[in-house]
């Protein structure tokens, strides 16, 4: 069992997708296979993450139809631009294997050069427009971002991709796409980026409440968060390499929490951002970080 929802322009999307976020490209085709084993029909990559050709070569394995799989990838900082931002597709389409990708996103806004962003942007409305894209979005875009964006741009995003998680659930981000029909989509649904940054308050998988819920359903604290998620009416991207997660994070389809129980997560917000600051990314600081940590300019991101 599944669900979906309809973004802004008619195009049904999966509900719950799955993510490869730093899963190493040897990894890539095990899980995704495996996702898609499990019932998932929603994948979730980006250029940035390296493993877009992994992830074409997995669902042409999976021995599912094209049609039956909903691919969503991103267009990195170093591609914004009118013309770069198309041959990023183009690349990203060829890695995929694949002549139609069905949502296109922005990864990151970059404040210092916003104009960049709305030539990026804007060469995703000219995909949209030739039918190379079904749908277009962006990710991590605070009110701001989305503000300056529309005023510039024709096509409302359909999607706005977030840190969204019961520890941060950017209640300003989820109003202002609401505002303007976009649907917010949650990258790390369950925390897992304040994992290692956030001592204060550790795991949500350890949290007190979310145990007591999960402990009520029969079910595991990540369930209980990926159907806060949907039942909110949110895509989430959970993310896994291990077949037993990767299946434990599809079986939230069974369940429903009760209104108290939506109102006790949406409560345990504390503010406090895992992943980086979207004002705050620009394109020599990602480089200086990457030449630094991997000896090139090209880096991961969330």
């Amino acid at each position: 069992m599944t669900s979906n929802l309809t973004l802004n322009n008619g195009v049904e999307m999966p509900a719950l997708g799955f993510g490869v976020f730093q899963t190493p490209p040897q990894e890539t085709i095990d899980a995704v296979k495996a996702a898609l084993g499990t019932g998932y029909r929603h994948i979730d990559t980006a250029a940035a993450y390296g493993n877009e050709q992994e992830v074409g070569e997995a669902i042409r394995r999976s021995g599912l139809a094209r049609s039956d799989v909903f691919v969503e990838t991103k267009i990195w900082i170093e591609d914004y631009g009118y013309d770069a931002t198309l041959h990023a597709f183009e690349k990203s389409a060829g890695k995929l294997g694949v002549d139609q990708i069905d949502l296109l996103i922005l990864h990151q806004p970059l404040p210092s050069r916003f104009d960049l962003t709305i030539d990026a942007y804007r060469a995703l409305e000219k995909l949209l427009e030739e039918g190379r894209v079904r749908a277009i979005g962006v990710s991590n875009f605070m009110p701001r971002h989305l503000d300056n964006l529309l005023k510039n741009t024709g096509v409302v995003p359909a999607v706005n991709q977030s840190e969204v998680h019961p520890y941060f659930s950017e209640p300003d981000v989820r109003a202002a796409d609401a505002e303007h029909g976009i649907l917010t989509q949650a990258w790390s649904p369950i925390g897992g980026i304040t994992f290692y940054r956030d001592g204060q308050h550790g795991s949500t998988l350890d949290d007190p409440t979310i145990g007591e819920i999960a402990k009520a359903h029969g079910k595991t604290p990540a369930q209980v968060m990926l159907r806060w998620h949907l039942q909110e009416g949110r895509s989430a991207i959970p993310k896994s390499t291990k077949p037993h997660r990767i299946a434990e994070n599809f079986g939230v389809f069974d369940f429903a929490l009760t209104d108290d129980e939506l109102a006790a997560i949406d409560a345990l917000d504390t503010g406090v951002r895992g992943g980086p600051d979207p004002d705050a990314i620009t394109l020599e600081g990602w480089r200086s970080v990457a030449a630094a940590t991997f000896g090139s300019t090209t880096i991961e991101a969330p």
